[in-house]
């Protein structure tokens, strides 16, 4: 056994495991004092340190001894979840946890020396450059690993590069014969697999949206609407498969949760058995910034990183190595990794300020952006997410490959996504990003990132012209926003034409305020009308401030599109690929300073009935961290029409709750389909699930409204009553937080785990992953959990809102609510977000639940959001509890199968 002590802690007690086996329950202070003296083997330093409030607390991380030892491998980040996947026996008492941990360690570190470790090689060079940051674990790693009899090889010599193919020819013209995908169907669901009608019809249906357009710009559009347990991923991606193997093209599926994109890649195996033709014909896309970038990386790991920061970095660099496609955000990179570094520097390892090189980096030919966005060319099925598709387009990028069969699922999201893509922002915190993507760093820690004249030394050497031009943007970016803008304006004292018209929008909210937000420390906004005065005055100033920018970037724009044409001598590949990859970027940026212009030249004008324009301050808990000037479509399903929807051959929009609650007029207003010249096709088929039978919804009448403790009183005894298995969805935040602060120590008590969304320092996949794995568990959390969290079996058996999730009433919404019908607008949100979260209860045809409100003005015309048929009572909050106990009881006593094994939708 390891020479070290171990520590478990949570909301029922703490323990530590001495070197000879003994246990001993503990106080804080004297676990917090223990630590801080000898090195203990722990499970997840910042949790722990959250339940010992102690957040500076270190020590033996099983974690990251597993991330060096197992990278790019599945584990749950509990106890549990550990001994499972190490194959040793769970504790049955938290006492226990201490001696699992040291035994955990022991089986790691014997590894080391098995023959059977396949995530050997660079271990030795790996576990060196830890020893010299002083990792924990190193000292360890080094007694055991022995050197290698050659010098092992460095990562980025171990990647595999890319290689350039023929571009793909456009697809043939083929009509989708129904009994050929009714036969692909039957092959995908396997042989003796239920009979579904409703899937079969769902697959006919959609086979239609691969038949040869007639006209151009009006695609084959289909809205499908598919009930939960219908099996729509294999009923779309039968016809799907067809047509790309006939017509030789691909098909781009559309995805808003990570989530799904995984269920899809795994789901698409069935087609594609074997593990090299899969890696071909289906290829998962995401936006640059979700990808490590190489070159980030390579600086990191060469004292570009220090601290606790370089050793993420190396653990990284070991994932790297084994990683599938170098997705670090929903890949294969374990989620609860970066939690584990506080201040961590994941985000200086992607590309996430448009600074990427392209073919100017020595890492180019393994660069994993570079190699989704190749494969995708030649690949049959693309999982994509909504936001790429609608960036994609809307930019111009990859036009040879664009996409002409698209299918959207969870297109219920469709909407908000085309929100979020076509809207402008000139805020303090874009401005900044801009200044420093064209001037560089200004500040002591440079760290690799460079300023355009860096980026483009050739040209600003060799080119008069394209110097002039690279000079005269970098003076021009000076007027915007700095370092330290914040403060400046806080203390009236603004630099530079964009500051000071910031400070003038700060001043506007603040005076026309009337909703009490200031003192309460929220975010404020106003809305964009009746300005004269020192604002206008100021828009004039800043506008021309943003020209004086976006005109040099555009000379240099049009001088390097000229200089790749000419060739001049001075120009070798290098510099060639360097312009070639600015050129992107420099699109990108222009066509943001472009977006603020025409938002700045409206200003005192009339409105454009089109748009909604507000003034903002954005606050965190009572601190502002940007100010600025929005502008969003009215409609923003317009722009993804004209760029996406028209442009396609085919277009399915699909999700289990697309009409939201209500009719199809709803559907095709949210997708868009009303912008098109011709009908859109549609499709409804129910799910298959017996809800009368297997799911009740309890309307609680007596929790008053604003009742803090009762509402934790409420959750506290509900969550008992069903023994976990509890998703509990708020509305705010600061509401979610206060009840898991009352209620957390009670549910250890009971031995009910509980966890929770912004309190515990782990990411949102991660909990949904301890919360799927432990039926005693319960989960806590907002919107990101209302939808799209596929957690089957007994454990999640029942869902507790805190109240109706009425729409924010901010000024967007506002004036959506007017253009829509008024309250019947709202009402179509709400039922769309209730028919969401009621989806989450019943995903098996076997499961059973719950679904409770606590709220007793719950409106009776919002019950049309749930099923057909499913019973709806009101009672009081002590006979829902009674109710729920019943039902626990019953379906002990009947030894009803639950099955709680990570299946998906489409196996029902």
């Amino acid at each position: 056994m390891p020479p070290y002590p171990s520590l478990h802690a949570s909301h029922s007690g703490i323990w530590i495991s001495g070197t000879d086996g003994s246990t001993q329950a503990i106080s804080k202070g004297q676990a917090i004092g223990r630590v801080s003296e000898t090195p203990h083997i722990l499970l997840n330093a910042p949790l722990m340190g959250q339940r010992l409030g102690y957040p500076d607390l270190s020590g033996l991380d099983l974690l990251e001894l597993f991330a060096f030892m197992y990278p790019a491998r599945f584990v749950v980040p509990t106890p549990a979840g550990l001994a499972k996947t190490l194959g040793l026996k769970k504790p049955e008492e938290e006492a226990a946890v201490g001696r699992l941990y040291r035994e955990a360690a022991w089986k790691m570190l014997n590894g080391l020396q098995a023959d059977d470790w396949i995530e050997k090689e660079g271990a030795w060079s790996s576990a060196q450059a830890l020893h010299r940051l002083r990792w924990p674990w190193a000292g360890e790693l080094s007694n055991r690993l022995q050197k290698p009899d050659e010098p092992e090889r460095w990562l980025f010599s171990k990647l595999v590069e890319w290689e350039e193919e023929a571009p793909r020819p456009a697809p043939k013209s083929v009509i989708l014969d129904n009994a050929h995908t009714l036969e692909k169907l039957n092959i995908l669901t396997g042989e003796g697999s239920e009979e579904r009608l409703g899937q079969k019809n769902y697959a006919t249906a959609v086979a239609e949206i691969f038949n040869p357009r007639r006209i151009k710009g009006a695609p084959n559009m289909l809205l499908a609407e598919a009930g939960t347990g219908i099996g729509k991923t294999l009923g779309y991606l039968a016809p799907a498969s067809l047509w790309s193997a006939t017509a030789g093209g691909a098909v781009w599926i559309s995805t808003f949760t990570k989530a799904l994109q995984r269920q899809l890649d795994r789901e698409t195996r069935r087609i594609y058995p074997d593990e090299q033709t899969f890696r071909k014909k289906v290829v998962v896309r995401k936006g640059r910034e979700n990808y490590l970038c190489l070159l980030n990386l390579e600086d990191a790991l060469q004292g570009g990183f220090t601290g606790r920061a370089a050793i993420l970095a190396h653990l990284v660099a070991r994932w790297a190595a084994y990683s599938k496609d170098g997705d670090m955000i929903g890949g294969d990179l374990p989620g609860w990794l970066t939690t584990l570094f506080r201040r961590n520097g994941t985000t200086a390892l992607t590309d996430r300020r448009g600074e990427c090189v392209y073919a100017g980096c020595p890492h180019f030919r393994k660069c994993f952006i570079e190699k989704s966005s190749r494969a995708s060319q030649q690949a049959d099925i693309v999982i994509a997410n909504h936001a790429l598709v609608m960036v994609n387009a809307a930019r111009g990028r990859e036009k040879q490959n664009a996409p002409t069969r698209l299918i959207f699922d969870e297109g219920h999201h469709l909407f908000d996504a085309a929100d979020s893509m076509f809207a402008a922002r000139l805020s303090g915190q874009e401005a900044i990003e801009i200044r420093r993507w064209v001037i560089g760093p200004e500040s002591r820690n440079r760290g690799r990132r460079r300023g355009l004249a860096a980026r483009l030394a050739d040209v600003a050497s060799y080119d008069e012209e394209g110097g002039r031009a690279i000079e005269s943007a970098r003076h021009a970016a000076e007027a915007l926003p700095g370092e330290a803008w914040l403060t400046r304006l806080s203390e009236r004292e603004p630099f530079g034409p964009v500051e000071a018209l910031l400070a003038e929008v700060r001043n506007m909210v603040f005076a026309r305020d009337e909703s009490q937000s200031a003192d309460a420390g929220y975010g404020l906004e106003t809305e964009l009308n009746d300005v004269e005065g020192p604002l206008i005055d100021a828009v004039a100033n800043a506008a021309e401030a943003i020209d004086a920018l976006l005109r040099p970037l555009v000379r240099l724009g049009q001088r390097m599109e000229h200089l790749i044409e000419e060739g001049p001598d001075w120009m070798d590949a290098p510099a060639r690929a360097r312009m070639e990859g600015a050129l992107s970027s420099l699109s990108w940026r222009c066509d943001t300073l472009s977006g603020w212009l025409a938002l700045l030249s409206r200003i005192g004008g009339p409105a454009d009935p089109d748009f909604v324009d507000w003034l903002m301050i954005d606050r965190f808990e009572g601190r502002e961290y940007d100010i600025g000037i929005c502008r969003h479509w009215l409609d923003p399903t317009i722009p993804v029409t004209e760029t996406v929807t028209k442009q396609a051959h085919g277009v399915m929009v699909t999700s289990a709750t697309l009409r939201g609650g209500g009719n199809w007029e709803t559907a095709r207003a949210r997708s868009g389909a009303v912008h098109l010249e011709h009908a859109p096709m549609e499709f409804e088929v129910p799910s298959p699930f017996n809800y009368p039978e297997q799911s009740k919804v309890i309307v609680v009448t007596d929790v008053k409204r604003g009742d803090m403790p009762a509402l934790a009183g409420a959750y506290a005894q509900l969550i008992e009553a069903s023994g976990g298995g509890t998703l509990g969805l708020f509305t705010a935040i600061r509401r979610l937080r206060t009840v898991y602060a009352r209620i957390a120590d009670r549910m250890a008590r009971s031995g009910l785990p509980i966890y929770a969304q912004h309190v515990d320092p782990i990411d949102t996949g991660t909990l949904v992953d301890i919360f799927r794995d432990d039926p005693k568990a319960s989960l806590l959390g907002t919107d990101a959990l209302r939808d799209g969290v596929d957690v089957p079996g007994n454990s999640l058996r029942l869902v507790v809102m805190e109240s109706v999730p009425w729409p924010r009433p901010d000024i967007l919404h506002r004036a959506r609510k007017l253009a829509g019908g008024g309250s019947a607008y709202d009402d179509r949100i709400i039922r769309a977000r209730l028919a969401q979260a009621f989806g989450r209860i019943i995903r098996r045809a076997d499961d059973q639940g719950h679904f409770v409100i606590l709220s007793s003005a719950f409106p009776s015309r919002l019950f049309s959001a749930f099923p057909d048929g499913t019973p709806i009572e009101r009672m009081p909050l002590n006979d829902a509890i009674t109710e729920i106990k019943a039902a626990k009881t019953q379906t002990v006593r009947s030894g009803l199968p639950r099955d709680i094994s990570f299946g998906h939708e489409s196996q029902i």
